[in-house]
């Protein structure tokens, strides 16, 4: 029964004490509370204070600052209007003067137009004509005369032309002719059918297929060539025959896509050429004619010369017996021209002093008449 009452008062003890202690808490709060509220609004009015004085300073600062920037920004803005009136002249003259340009554009245009189409009918033109076989040949003759004359071959002096074979029905459409009566043949047809159907194909496979057929008539064309009487001996012709292809891109075309074409045409003593290359061959072969004649005109230069040492020794012989033809004349003129004459003068004198007595009578007697 004691410890029920020791345990009822110890509890009752536990929670008075809760209680004042929890009162002496509040208590403490309260007056904390009150005294941090205190320094609070001390603490706001200082701050307050030293923040109105700090910015009054910001203030001013700012100001003189938002004075320079507004000084700057002025300025900038002047440039910037300066450099806005300049882009509006200058897009103002551009105004102007692009009505005129545009004009001359389009005048450009519509020539470039004009000359397009006069380009395109000519080039339909030219396919016309090269669809051909003759109007090609015609067309290659005459583009290898323009060569020849720019290389300066004269026809039947340095060429003969479609000049049938002396030992063959051939007849090659160029002769060169050569020192000591040596001929080279040159032939100027080539293939062209295969190569336009090649260039107007759209289709890969197409354009291959036509681009074979054109090589393998190349080749055809080289072997049609070595089966003609174009090398012979009896004609005294080199041993090799010109093939002319007269245009370059069909000459590039053949070397870019058959690589052994060239190998296989030398081989059949066949020289393929573009009309550049055609310049450069006559250009060697002029080279050797004009040496050739220049040895044979040294050698008849030498044989003239040593017959006019043999004129010039008989002349110098015929001189010198002048000389002495005229050495005696001029002896015997000298004597001529002093004894001789020495002695005529004597007898001259001696007949002029037989008058002198006939010429002093009259002076006498003239003399001796009265005055």
């Amino acid at each position: 029964m004691s410890a029920l009452y020791f345990a009822a008062g110890f509890i009752l003890g536990g929670l008075l004490v809760y209680l004042v202690v929890r009162l002496h808490r509040q208590d403490t709060e309260r007056s904390f509370a009150a005294l941090s509220l205190d320094a609070l609004r001390q603490n706001s009015a200082e701050f307050l204070k030293l923040a109105g004085e700090a910015f009054s300073r910001q203030a001013q600062t700012g100001t003189g600052e938002l004075d320079g920037k507004k000084k700057l920004i002025d300025q900038a803005l002047e440039s910037l209007s300066a450099e806005l009136q300049r882009v509006k002249q200058c897009v103002a003259d551009f105004d102007s003067k692009s009505g005129q340009k545009f004009g001359e554009v389009t005048s450009h245009l519509q020539n470039a137009t004009a000359q397009t189409k006069e380009l395109r009918e000519t080039t339909f033109k030219l396919q016309s004509a090269l669809s051909s076989s003759r109007t090609r040949g015609q067309w290659g003759e005459r583009l290898a005369e323009d060569v020849l004359q720019l290389a300066g071959f004269t026809k039947d002096i340095n060429y003969l032309k479609q000049q049938t074979l002396e030992t063959g029905a051939s007849r090659p459409d160029y002769t060169f002719l050569l020192p000591q009566g040596l001929k080279l043949n040159m032939d100027v047809k080539f293939p062209w059918d295969n190569y336009k159907l090649y260039l107007a194909a759209e289709v890969e496979e197409a354009r291959e297929g036509y681009k074979q057929r054109f090589l393998r008539d190349v080749r055809a064309r080289i072997k049609e060539v070595t089966t003609r009487d174009y090398i012979n001996p009896n004609e005294k012709t080199l041993d090799y025959v010109l093939v002319f292809v007269p245009n370059e891109q069909v000459y590039c075309f053949i070397n870019e896509y058959d690589h052994d074409v060239i190998d296989v045409a030398l081989k059949s003593r066949v020289v393929l050429c573009s009309p550049f290359t055609l310049y450069a061959i006559l250009a060697v072969i002029r080279r050797a004619v004009d040496s050739f004649n220049l040895s044979r005109t040294a050698a008849s230069i030498r044989d003239y010369l040593a017959e006019f040492e043999k004129q010039w020794q008989e002349f110098k012989k015929c001189m010198e017996n002048t000389g002495r033809h005229i050495e005696a004349a001029q002896a015997e003129f000298q004597r001529l021209s002093a004894t001789r004459v020495n002695k005529l003068e004597n007898v001259l004198n001696r007949v002029a002093e037989l008058h002198l007595p006939q010429e002093a009578e009259p002076a006498a007697s003239a003399s001796n008449q009265p005055s």
